[in-house]
C-alpha cells in the first residue's frame, strides 16, 4: 500500500471519527445546555440585559439599493429610536416608555398622505422596535418568557458544514413561528437561523450569519445574508457596520 493511499485513509477515518464525536455529543447535550453554551460565547458577562448601544447597519438589495438605519437600545430605559436614511429623506422613530414620537426630515409634522407613502407610523416602530431587539438580540434573546427550547439538539449539515441545531417555539401569546438556531460544535458561534410560518410548506427565510462585531462585550453577527427557504431565493443583506456603547 503506498505512502499516499496511507494518508488518505488515515484523513477518512479521522474524518469519521470526528463525525461520530459530533453526533454523540449532539445526543447527549440538552437544547437547554447548547444555549447556555452559545450564550457564554456570544454574551459571557451576561451583558444584555443592561444592553445600552448604538449601531448603524446597512441594508443592501437587489431591486433597492442601499438603505442606512442607526438604532439606539437602551433596555433598561426601555427606549428605543431608529434613524432610516433612503434615497433624500430622513425617517426618525422614537419610542421612549412607549411614547411615541415621529419625524420626516426633522420635523414631526408630516401628512397622512406622506405617512402612507413612507410608511411611517408608531404601530411600525414598535415593530421596528421588536425587529431589531430580537435579531440584534440573538441568542439572548431565548432566554425571554415565552420561549419553548426543544431539549432535543439536531445534528445538521448546512451548506456544507456539520451544526448542532436548536429548536425553538413560542407561547401561542408571543409568536407562532418555529425556529432553529445553527450552532458550530467545537466555538458554539451561532452561524445560522432559520424561521418557518408553516414548515410543511417550506415557507420562512434562513440568514446566513458571518463575521462578529462587538457591542458592549457582546459578539453580534456583523453580516447577515437572507434568503427563501424555498428554492434558496436571495433577498437582502444587513451589515453592521459599526456599534458603541451608550453612555
Amino acid at each position: 500500500m503506498s505512502s499516499q493511499i496511507k494518508m488518505m485513509m488515515r484523513y477518512f477515518f479521522l474524518f469519521l471519527a470526528l463525525q461520530v464525536n459530533i453526533l454523540a455529543f449532539a445526543q447527549e447535550i440538552s437544547g437547554k445546555q447548547l444555549l447556555e453554551k452559545a450564550l457564554a460565547f456570544h454574551d459571557p458577562n451576561d451583558n444584555w440585559k443592561s444592553f445600552k448601544g448604538e449601531m448603524l447597519i446597512e441594508m443592501e438589495s437587489p431591486n433597492n439599493g442601499t438603505r442606512s438605519t442607526t438604532i439606539q437600545i437602551d433596555l433598561p430605559s426601555n427606549y428605543f429610536k431608529s434613524t432610516v436614511k433612503k434615497d433624500n429623506y430622513t425617517i426618525e422613530s422614537e419610542l421612549n416608555n412607549e411614547e411615541c414620537t415621529l419625524k420626516l426630515d426633522g420635523s414631526t409634522t408630516i401628512s397622512a398622505k406622506v405617512k402612507d407613502s413612507l410608511k411611517i407610523s408608531c404601530e411600525r416602530a414598535k415593530m421596528m422596535k421588536n425587529y431589531y431587539t430580537y435579531l440584534y438580540g440573538l441568542p439572548m434573546k431565548l432566554k425571554d418568557t415565552g420561549t419553548i427550547i426543544d431539549p432535543k439538539v439536531q445534528k445538521k449539515t448546512f451548506k456544507g458544514k456539520e451544526y448542532l441545531v436548536l429548536k425553538a417555539g413560542y407561547e401561542k401569546e408571543v409568536g407562532s413561528d418555529t425556529w432553529y438556531f445553527y450552532f458550530d460544535p467545537k466555538t458554539y458561534a451561532m452561524e445560522v437561523y432559520q424561521f418557518f410560518h408553516d414548515e410543511s410548506k417550506n415557507d420562512g427565510e434562513y440568514i446566513l450569519l458571518s463575521e462578529m462585531i462587538t457591542v458592549n462585550d457582546i459578539k453580534i453577527p456583523k453580516v447577515r445574508a437572507w434568503y427563501y427557504n424555498k428554492e434558496d431565493v436571495y433577498l437582502a443583506t444587513d451589515k453592521l457596520v459599526k456599534g458603541k456603547r451608550l453612555d
